[in-house]
C-alpha cells in the first residue's frame, strides 16, 4: 500500500494526476486485505518513464503501447501504471477497435465494466466515487457502469466476468443486468476458448461460486459458444449445456431435498476451492434425467447408471473445453465411481480390497501416491454430496473415514512395478527375465499372497523361477 501511494505521490509532485483505482480499493471499502494496486494517470507513458527514472525506481517497458500501461517495480513489486484513457468497440467481442488518451478520470472509469471495480483512492486515501460503488457495494449489488447492455455489447467477455464477480464478492446481480446479458450473447461465439475456459476456471475457485454458477446457467450464458482457431480453421465450442437440463429437475424426495441444478450448486459450494474437486461437485450428477438414465421404479424416481455416462460425458466435456487429458480423467473416474464409494462407506461387509486392487490394476494411475490422491478427492467431493442433499441429519463421518482407508490401503497396494520394494537379488535371480518376474511379484502383492518388502519378494521370485526351470 504504502509503496502505491509512493508512486502518487512522485507523479502528482511532478505536476500529474494520479490514483489508485479498482481492485484494491474495493477490497479496501469491504475491509478486504488488497493485493494487486492498479494507478492511473493523467501523464502519458513516456512521462511516466521519464519521472519515475528520476527516482532510480526501474520501469521494464511499456504493456502494449496502445494500451499505455507501464510497469514500475518498487522494492521488488510490481505496479501497473496505465494512462488515463477511452476505448472504442467493433466487431471483436472482447478486444477494443480503438484505444484513445482521455483527459480525465472520469472518462477512464467510464469505460469500466462494474460499479465496485470503477472506485479511485488518491494519496491522501480519500475516496473518489463517479458511478456509485460504495452504495452497491453496501447493498452488495453488482451493476454495470453505464448502460448493461452497451458494456456487454463492447466486450462479451464482462458477461462471464459479470458471473465470477457475483461468485467473488458474494453480490446479487442487479435486474437490468440480468435483463442485458442474453441480449449480447450473439457475441460470445466471437470469444476465444481459451479466454472463456480462463474465466471458468476462476469462477470455480471463487467463496460463493455457487451464486455465481447459478448466473452462468440461469441466464442460459451456459448454452453459448465460444471459437477455437486450429490450423487456421474456426470451430465452434459449446461452452456448457450439459449443465442446464438439471434446472428444476426432480429428484426423489426421501434422499434429496433440492432438484438436481440447486443440489448440484450445494454441492460444488461444500468442496474446497480446488479446480478438481470444483469440476467433480460440478459433474458428478450431470447425466441425472437423462432419457436412457431417468426411470420410475416402485413409485420412485432413479438414475441408475447415472454415475457411468456422466463419466463418460465429463470426459467429453472438459476435453472439449481444451483441459488436458490427465485433468479429464482424474475428474471422469470421480464421477464414474461417487455412487459406488457411497455403497461402500455404507455397507461394512463390502470388499473393499477388491474393489482397490481392481482399481490398481484398471491402468488409471501411475503409482501409488497419485492413487492415493484420487481416493482422498474422491471421498471429498462425496462428502459434500452427502451435505448437498440437504438432509438435517446428513453425515459425513462415514464418508471421509472410508475416504482415509482407501487412502492409507494404496499405500500398501502397488500400482505400477516401481512401486515394489526390492532389492538388487531381483535382479540377480531374475536375469533376463526381470520384467515378467516384476509382473508376477506386483500381481502377488496386489492379490495380499506376499507382503511388499525385499525379502519376501526375493523368496517368492525364486520359489517361481524353481517351479518353472
Amino acid at each position: 500500500m504504502e509503496r502505491a501511494l509512493r508512486l502518487l505521490t512522485i507523479l502528482e509532485d511532478a505536476g500529474f494526476e494520479a490514483y489508485i483505482i479498482g481492485g484494491a480499493v474495493r477490497d479496501m471499502i469491504m475491509h478486504v486485505e488488497p493485493h494487486d494496486f492498479d494507478i492511473v494517470t493523467s501523464a502519458r507513458p513516456e512521462q511516466v518513464v521519464e519521472i519515475l527514472g528520476e527516482y532510480g525506481i526501474d520501469t521494464p517497458g511499456v504493456v502494449g503501447k496502445s494500451f499505455g500501461v507501464v510497469v514500475a517495480v518498487v522494492d521488488g513489486e510490481h505496479y501497473e501504471i496505465a494512462t488515463y484513457r477511452k476505448e472504442r468497440y467493433g466487431v471483436d467481442s472482447h478486444r477494443p477497435e480503438e484505444i484513445i488518451y482521455a483527459d480525465s478520470l472520469a472518462e477512464d472509469v467510464k469505460r469500466r465494466d462494474f460499479t465496485a471495480n470503477g472506485i479511485a483512492m488518491n494519496r491522501y486515501k480519500e475516496i473518489v466515487d463517479f458511478v456509485g460503488g460504495r452504495r452497491d457495494i453496501k447493498h452488495k449489488i453488482l451493476r454495470t457502469i453505464g448502460n448493461p447492455e452497451d458494456r456487454f455489447q463492447e466486450d462479451a467477455l464482462r458477461l462471464f466476468r459479470a458471473c465470477r464477480f457475483v461468485a467473488k464478492l458474494d453480490f446479487l446481480p442487479s435486474r437490468d443486468l440480468l435483463d442485458a446479458m442474453p441480449k449480447a450473447f450473439h457475441r460470445v461465439s466471437g470469444l476465444s476458448l481459451e479466454r472463456v475456459r480462463n474465466e471458468l476456471n476462476r469462477l470455480l475457485l471463487e467463496p460463493a461460486v455457487a451464486k455465481g454458477l447459478d448466473v452462468l446457467v440461469q441466464s442460459r450464458l451456459a448454452e453459448c459458444s465460444c471459437r477455437v482457431v486450429e490450423n487456421g480453421v474456426i470451430r465452434e465450442v459449446p461452452i456448457l449445456p450439459e449443465l442446464y437440463h438439471l434446472v428444476d429437475l426432480p429428484q426423489e424426495k426421501a434422499f434429496h431435498e433440492f432438484d438436481g441444478w440447486y443440489h448440484t450448486l450445494a454441492v460444488v459450494a461444500h468442496t474446497e476451492p480446488d479446480l478438481i474437486l470444483r469440476w467433480g461437485a460440478l459433474l458428478h450428477d450431470v447425466a441425472k434425467g437423462m432419457p436412457a438414465i431417468r426411470e420410475i421404479i416402485n413409485g420412485r424416481l432413479t438414475d441408475r447408471g447415472h454415475d457411468i455416462m456422466g463419466a463418460n460425458m465429463a470426459y467429453d466435456l472438459l476435453i472439449r473445453l481444451g483441459y488436458n487429458k490427465q485433468f479429464a480423467s482424474r475428474v471422469s473416474w470421480i464421477v464414474k465411481n461417487h455412487m459406488r464409494f457411497h455403497f461402500f462407506s455404507q455397507h461394512q461387509e463390502a470388499d473393499e480390497k477388491k474393489w482397490l486392487r481392481k482399481e490398481a490394476r484398471s491402468g488409471e494411475f501411475r503409482d501409488s501416491a497419485i492413487m492415493r490422491e484420487a481416493w482422498q478427492q474422491l471421498a471429498k467431493v462425496c462428502a459434500a454430496d452427502v451435505l448437498g442433499c440437504g438432509k438435517s441429519y446428513a453425515s459425513t463421518d462415514g464418508t471421509l473415514a472410508f475416504g482415509e482407508c482407501m487412502a492409507d490401503l494404496s499405500l500398501v497396494m502397488p500400482v505400477h512395478t516401481k512401486d515394489l520394494n526390492y532389492d538388487q537379488r531381483v535382479f540377480d535371480v531374475a536375469g533376463n527375465r526381470v520384467a515378467k518376474g516384476l509382473q508376477y511379484l506386483l500381481q502377488q502383492v496386489q492379490n495380499g499372497v506376499i507382503q511388499n518388502e525385499p525379502d519376501a519378494l526375493y523368496a517368492a521370485l525364486v520359489h517361481k523361477f524353481q517351479r518353472t526351470e
